[in-house]
């Protein structure tokens, strides 16, 4: 099938073949039909198998089919997509302006962590797509500046990162505003209990889309293993840097913490590094991904959450410095090379105490990951001593029976009124 068969407008077709898109992907081939046709979708699919383009595309035909000018009123947001991260709300918006060049429609994205004036002032403007963190439209909506009573069509993307992230109750919020009468459309890498829990409470008679479940991992990808000691994975990632088949690379790391250091050891090393994570500002995150965009650094060492939505083209290396605790993040992981039908690689570390999130990526992906020997083979065979659980300190006790959180409690409540 191609996108011409598709019955997609003309501009964009042509936008589509600006993008780079030749054919269809799986994904796209089975949802847009569906979305032109005005059913609810719920679809099942990983990371970096053109999910964005799958509703992005058809939701601009269908809004450009019934154009709100000369209806009266102001223009009101017409089509909303919910997402976890601030750099996926930005991936989306891109999107919708590249493939919306043509059509006069004004998309509009809102996130946390900056100054709200500017996301206002889009917004008076008037908003035809709306894409959106959870929280920050929550406030902008309890401020009055949005209204969601004539959204046509809603999309929640990502929503297992939703419910691994503690944005449940943002998102049920969200749902109250929204007008009965609606297409909705819902996506996600996995469908747990919860997940699918939450999407037949939004949906009505969905149109089922899986395709390339998240126990699969790309063929592009080539997959390798290093069993390393903990203390030499810094060596044994500056060599690797250093080769010249790795163009750039995309590190992934457990924690903040973890982040900030290895971009200081690489730079004792020699080699140019930024990170990217939850304690970084925004315009510190949009810096250094726009320089590892731009080719400008080599090497983004990021955590899970923050490079939720990366998108890069061409990204020719994946390191896993350390392995995730859930063996699904190893997916989306290392989806993040391998896109668009090119190769990419995939490289992960494993010292002693690593060995059993290994264990677990293996049996969800079915088979072993080749590895290789390096100049630092792995020499400790014994995991360490688990952390002693420290107790958390019992609450001030003030005489009268009154905790220092329970005064905190009486002046958030005094504040309020």
């Amino acid at each position: 099938m191609t996108f011409e068969q598709m019955h997609l407008i003309a501009p964009l077709l042509v936008a589509v073949q600006k993008s780079g898109y030749e054919t269809p992907t799986p994904i796209q081939q089975q949802t847009i039909p569906l979305v032109l046709q005005g059913r609810d979708v719920l679809g099942c699919a990983q990371t970096g198998t053109g999910k964005t383009a799958a509703f992005a595309l058809p939701i601009l035909q269908r809004l450009t089919g019934t154009p709100w000018e000369g209806r009266g009123g102001p223009r009101p947001v017409r089509s909303l997509i919910l997402t976890p991260t601030r750099e996926l709300a930005l991936q989306i918006y891109d999107n919708f302006v590249a493939y919306g060049a043509r059509l006069g429609l004004n998309a509009c994205v809102i996130f946390g962590g900056v100054p709200q004036r500017p996301q206002t002032d889009a917004l008076r403007r008037g908003v035809d797509i709306l894409i959106a963190t959870p929280g920050r439209l929550n406030d902008l909506t309890g401020q009055g500046f949005i209204r969601l009573d004539r959204l046509e069509i809603f999309v929640l993307d990502e929503a297992d990162r939703m419910l691994d992230m503690g944005f449940i109750h943002d998102v049920k919020r969200v749902l109250k505003q929204l007008p009965q009468k609606r297409q909705t459309l819902f996506f996600s890498a996995t469908m747990p209990r919860e997940v699918e829990a939450l999407a037949m409470s939004i949906l009505r008679d969905p149109a089922t889309v899986k395709v390339d479940p998240v126990t699969s991992t790309v063929d592009s990808i080539r997959q390798c293993l290093y069993l390393v000691d903990k203390p030499n994975k810094k060596l044994l990632l500056a060599h690797l840097l250093r080769q010249p088949q790795v163009e750039n690379a995309l590190v992934f790391v457990r924690t903040k913490h973890g982040a900030d250091r290895v971009v200081r050891e690489l730079k004792r090393a020699g080699i140019e590094a930024r990170a990217i994570h939850g304690d970084k500002s925004q315009n510190a995150r949009q810096a250094a991904l726009s320089q590892f965009k731009a080719g400008d650094i080599g090497v983004l060492v990021a955590t899970d959450i923050a490079a939720r939505g990366i998108d890069i083209a061409g990204l020719s290396h994946v390191f896993n410095h350390d392995l995730p605790n859930e063996p699904e993040a190893y997916i989306h992981r290392i989806g993040r090379t391998g896109r668009a039908g090119l190769a990419g690689d995939a490289i992960s570390f494993c010292c002693i105490d690593e060995k059993k999130q290994l264990r677990d990526i293996e049996k969800l992906i079915g088979k072993p990951i080749p590895q290789l020997d390096s100049p630092w083979p792995m020499e400790n065979f014994t995991p360490s001593e688990p952390k002693p659980r420290v107790p958390r300190p019992p609450r001030l006790q003030k005489p009268g029976g009154i905790t220092a959180e329970s005064r905190r409690r009486g002046n958030r409540k005094g504040a309020g009124q």
